[in-house]
């Protein structure tokens, strides 16, 4: 179904699975408009069909964020595609735990270009159009390692630490050209990354969070009215960290 000239149009990477589905469709259900963009384009298809029986245009972008020279020029073809785009919402990241004595330098860049790096460039990719629009809003999903060190996920706090620098530097650079930034930090979600050979951890899932739960969260701040902005959220499971 084609959608109204006044519609939202979001772009959501990582939108494949967990965190990112969860917001893709939440999005859709909202009347958000929906660029999806992950490596996985059978499972982004199956994403975008699905947000697409809630009446929006949605469409499935296969994108490898490890190839950050490749990302601006990406996103401006989505952002082109869709005729402008008014949110972003900055999902995909990979986990990883080892010592950090024991991170290869190969690891340790690999955590910092997709978490961080392809973050920076997707931005890039947006904000020459939100800055002619005077409107935008950026979300970046960042965690609690980001603030509180938990030992054997040393590459994975320094990434996320960094994210939220990054977006704080960027909310002051941007907010005079109405562009708004968020940053979420969610405690463990209970998502696929656990099950991903980059991480040896065994928790209780039943006590994480759910990515629905976390979706909302990020659906509310996107929909915050223009006068203002929640600019950090920090959202645990009820039970604690882990």
């Amino acid at each position: 179904m084609s959608s109204s000239l006044n519609q939202p149009k979001a772009i959501i990477t990582g939108a494949s699975r967990g965190i990112g589905k969860a917001t893709s469709l939440a999005f859709a259900q909202a009347g958000i408009d929906v660029a999806l963009v992950s490596r996985s384009l059978d499972q982004l298809e199956s994403v975008a069909q699905t947000a697409r029986e809630q009446g929006v245009k949605a469409k499935a972008y296969e994108i490898d964020l490890s190839q950050l020279s490749e990302i601006p020029a990406k996103i401006q073809e989505i952002v082109a595609d869709f005729d402008g785009v008014d949110i972003i919402v900055n999902n995909a990241g990979m986990g990883y735990t080892n010592l950090l004595r024991e991170t290869s330098l190969s690891d340790w860049q690999r955590v910092i270009d997709l978490n961080l790096t392809s973050v920076f460039q997707c931005v890039q990719g947006v904000l020459p159009q939100m800055r002619d629009r005077s409107q935008g809003i950026i979300i970046n999903v960042a965690s609690i390692a980001a603030t509180q060190p938990f030992a054997g996920w040393g590459a994975y706090c320094v990434s996320k630490a960094g994210l939220v620098s990054f977006s704080k530097v960027l909310a002051a650079e941007e907010r005079s050209h109405g562009i708004r930034v968020v940053t979420i930090l969610p405690g463990a979600v209970n998502t696929p990354i656990w099950d991903t050979e980059t991480v040896q951890a065994d928790f209780d899932r039943t006590a994480m969070l759910k990515p629905e739960l976390v979706a909302q969260t990020i659906l509310q701040a996107a929909l915050l009215p223009a006068e203002a902005v929640m600019e950090e959220i920090t959202i645990l499971p009820s039970a604690g960290t882990l």
